[in-house]
Formats: C-alpha cells, structure tokens, sequence
C-alpha cells in the first residue's frame, strides 16, 4: 500500500467561510502544484475545477474515474466505462458562494429545512485534504471538516467530519465519521444527497417495500404518514419521500440500462426525490436515491459516529 499525507492546515482556505474562497484561490493553486507530482502515482490528482475551485480526481488502474471538490467534499462525477452515473444540474454553480446542484453533497448537521439554512453548512464549506492512500491499486483520498467561525455561527459546537472516499472498477465507496470534539453533548441530522444519471420515465427503485414513509408530496411541512406496497417504486411525477428503516441495499435502475446496488452501514433511511415541473430543464436526467439518518443522532464528548455507502454497477 503507497501512502502519502496531505496535511493542509497551514493553508489559508481551509475551514473558511465561502466569501473567503476567491481572495485565497491563488494560494490553494500553489499549493496543488506542488502535489501534483507526488499524488500521481496514487491515482489521486489535485487540480483547478470549475469556477477555479480545488477539484481531487481519483483514477483507478481499472479505468473508471471520481471526481470530487473541496467545496463541499462533493463527489460531482462517477464514471465506469466513459459512462458518468451521477447527474450535476445545469443550474449548479461553482462560485464557493453556493452548494453545488449534483453529485452527492453533504447535508450536515441537519436535513431539510430547519433552524439553519437548508440542509445545514457541510455542503458549504471547504474540506480539507489529510490523506490520499493507494490500496491494492484503489486510490483512496481522504477529507476533514472542523468546525469554524461560519460554522459556529450557525451551530455553535466544535465536531470533526472524516470523509473517505475510495474508487474500485465498478464501486464508489464513502465512510463519514462525525466526531464530538466539544465538552457538551449534540445532536444532528445528515443524508449524502446523491443524484443519479437516469431517464426518469424508465428509473425504479427496488427493496422499499414495507418501509414507513414520510411523504412530502402534497405538503411539504406536514408529510403524510403510510407504508410502501410497491415492489418497484417509480417515479411518474414530483416524488419527495423518506423511507423510514431502509434495508441496507436498494437497487436502482437508472432507466438507461444500470442497475446500480446502495448499500450502506448506519444510514438508516432513505429518501426518493423527483422535482418534475420545478426543474423543468433537467428532471427527465436524473433522481436522487439519498441514504439519510432521519432521526438526531446524539453524540456526548468524544463520542463518533460512522456511515458507510457503496455504490456498485454489476
């Protein structure tokens, strides 16, 4: 196994606020020059993104390809044979002012609407690098969130976020681990809101059948409480559902002809989500299959908490 530590924190950008990402841009793409040479061989590469943003592209010796940005530690591609099985929208943006439309971002401490902004500030802060590893020829590169001034503005607890990310030849793997690093207890809510490359009219869900759910569709703020009876759940119109107790593999065929396994350890639920009319110049290309922990985790002092998905196209 080759390893190499990336150990950033004297860089300026790390763990500040998103209006401080252009002002340092130019310091962060110094610094990534300085590894290009030295990731390489790992299959890891840093290097300038959309918008100017730090961007990590894992490349396996298998050929299939990841890219992730550090705005966020969004995963925003996912391909296996040339073919991407992650969707960005048209209308992302890649301004560090704004979280980034696709992929798979984070919603952390909090999913939904509630007393922060939409699904928290995770997917709206800049993730450091701290590792990057070659196992048995998957490259692995592994990402930090602390909490800061943006963040305790917000949530005023200090916590560590570890996020690994490893590339196979037909599986994207993730393991987050929260950490109360605090002297007080928290609790938080979080989902990896991942969208998928699909023809909507042909996409399906298999492995929800029997679930409680929570269905958002009419009302948003007063979800309708039912049980799924559907083997192969659709998505025919505006889907927005939480599956509450979600086996630990759903089945997803994309309508495209992959048929894509979820698996995951302690995400505990899961949710289905189809905008239709509201995104009318994107719906038809994607949905969004999210492994969620719907219910507060509660965590005391040096308490973690860990979650694995793993994505894999037969």
């Amino acid at each position: 196994m080759a390893r190499v530590s990336m150990t950033w924190s004297s860089i300026p950008f790390l763990n500040s606020s998103p209006s401080d990402l252009r002002r340092v841009n130019r310091h962060s793409v110094m610094a990534f020059a300085s590894l290009k040479k030295e990731t390489s061989s790992l299959g890891v590469r840093v290097t300038e993104g959309q918008g100017n943003l730090p961007k990590v592209v894992l490349t396996s010796p298998h050929g299939s390809e990841a890219e992730l940005y550090l705005f966020g530690g969004c995963i925003t591609s996912w391909k296996v044979s040339n073919k991407d099985l992650l969707f960005v929208r048209p209308d992302a943006v890649f301004n560090g002012q704004k979280p980034i439309s696709g992929g798979v971002p984070h919603c952390f401490p909090q999913f939904g609407p509630g007393p922060m902004q939409q699904h928290g500030f995770a997917r709206n802060m800049n993730w450091s690098i701290v590792d990057s590893q070659d196992v048995e020829g998957n490259p692995v590169v592994i990402l930090e969130l602390k909490d800061g001034p943006y963040s305790r503005a917000m949530w005023d607890f200090s916590f560590q976020a570890m996020y690994k990310i490893i590339l196979d030849a037909k599986s994207l793997s993730t393991e987050l681990v929260i950490t109360n690093t605090d002297n007080k207890p928290f609790s938080f809510s979080t989902a990896l809101h991942t969208y998928f490359s699909a023809s909507v009219s042909g996409a399906s869900v298999k492995g929800l059948k029997g679930c409680k759910t929570l269905n958002k569709d009419p009302d948003p703020k007063n979800p309708l409480e039912g049980e799924e009876e559907r083997d192969v759940v659709t998505f025919p119109g505006f889907v927005d559902c939480v599956y509450l107790e979600a086996p630990s593999e759903l089945l997803l065929d994309n309508g495209l002809g992959d048929k894509i396994s979820i698996r995951n350890t302690s995400w505990t639920d899961a949710v289905l989500w189809s905008p239709y009319l509201q995104m009318e110049a994107c719906y038809k290309d994607f949905v969004c299959v999210e492994n969620a922990k719907i219910g507060k985790v509660e965590l005391g002092p040096n308490q973690s908490w860990t979650a694995t998905q793993r994505l894999s196209i037969g």
